[in-house]
């Protein structure tokens, strides 16, 4: 590896899952002004994630039902005033 272009300050970092409040415990030098207290009784920098492997269909075999028709008819009222 080249010498000086890699991160060197890697430090404990909680990532979590916002969907489903899943947490885990690694390191990574990802930037972070919040801190969580884990389940080791310890605080760390918290790196918030919308998806992970506890929310994500192809790993928990569940798929969510995207209302798609309420979307287009929602987008159809919002801009129906809009037409020339």
């Amino acid at each position: 590896m080249k010498k000086g272009i890699h991160p060197e300050e890697y430090r404990f970092c909680v990532f979590k899952d916002m969907s489903t409040d899943y947490m885990f415990l690694t390191r990574s030098c990802a930037p972070s002004n919040d801190t969580i207290k884990y389940t080791d009784g310890n605080e760390y920098p918290l790196i918030k994630m919308e998806i992970s492997s506890d929310s994500h269909p192809f790993y928990t075999g569940k798929t969510k039902l995207v209302d798609t028709a309420g979307r287009i008819d929602k987008f159809k009222n919002k801009y129906a005033n809009f037409k020339k």
